[in-house]
């Protein structure tokens, strides 16, 4: 359990002064940024959602108040987006949160400790410590179960799980983020300190790729699913749909279909 407790940022300021780490930290964030930028004006994403959204209003039956816009959004939020809902009940949905929610620990106690815990006399870190590393094992739970299980080319359409192409780069990147994270603070811990400054390397070298591809992975879609699910929602609650016709019960009279069997067929 100490293991767990371990903040690997403070034996890090023996190497790198803390400021020179809050600035990589900076400089991360800085790298989203542009390149979410940068994918909304090649791919012009956020355009489309405003042109669909202005030609769906004009076939809109109701009119939302604000209170009602209100409450289908944080419906949404709450439903859709914090338990990834559209995955339905199943390994999926519970390998998403995993990773979603393991994700989020991992940057918000890493900020925490390199800003606030970055010197021995900065106080006790055991429980920002303990998150982070078990911010970093959700990660590595969900992301490897979806990675060589779940992924629907691998489970569907019979490609081995080695396989990669470019839009893995985000999932392959998070998960190295967060395994090299691991092993960096167990080989420290265990004073392994070669093997601890080799972890680390790579640690750094996972996090440059991880935040510095946004625009080449699907790192812009974490921002980009949200949008597109409020808007789904405040489209169905206005009555246009989305320009798109409502659903028919009728299919349900013949009998089960498709569901008769776990899709396999994509």
């Amino acid at each position: 359990m100490d293991i767990l407790l371990n903040n690997p940022f403070i034996n890090l300021t023996e190497i790198f002064n803390p400021i020179a780490m809050q600035l990589f930290i900076v400089a991360m964030v800085a790298l989203v940024i542009i390149g979410t930028v940068v994918d909304i004006i090649h791919k012009k994403n956020v355009q489309y959602f405003f042109n669909n959204a202005k030609k769906a209003k004009l076939s809109a039956t109701k009119e939302l108040g604000s209170g009602e816009r209100i409450a289908v959004i944080a419906k949404t939020v709450v439903h859709d987006i914090a338990t990834t809902s559209e995955l339905g009940a199943g390994k999926r949905r519970v390998a998403h949160v995993l990773g979603m929610y393991g994700t989020i620990i991992f940057w918000i106690s890493s900020a925490v400790l390199v800003f606030c815990y970055n010197s021995s006399t900065s106080g006790d870190s055991s429980t920002w410590s303990f998150l982070w590393h078990l911010g970093a094992i959700m990660t590595c739970l969900g992301g490897f179960w979806f990675w060589l299980f779940l992924r629907v080319d691998v489970s569907a359409e019979a490609h081995p799980w080695y396989r990669i192409i470019k839009a893995d780069l985000f999932v392959l990147a998070l998960l190295a983020c967060s395994t090299f994270g691991l092993a960096w603070s167990f080989t420290q811990s265990f004073g392994l300190v070669g093997l601890s400054y080799l972890f680390l390397v790579l640690f750094i070298a996972s996090n440059l790729i991880l935040f510095g591809g946004v625009y080449w992975s699907k790192f812009a879609h974490m921002f980009y699913k949200p949008g597109a699910a409020i808007q789904k929602n405040l489209a169905e609650a206005d009555g246009s749909r989305d320009n798109l016709p409502p659903p028919a019960d009728a299919p349900e009279q013949f009998g089960l279909g498709i569901k008769r069997e776990q899709p396999k067929h994509y």
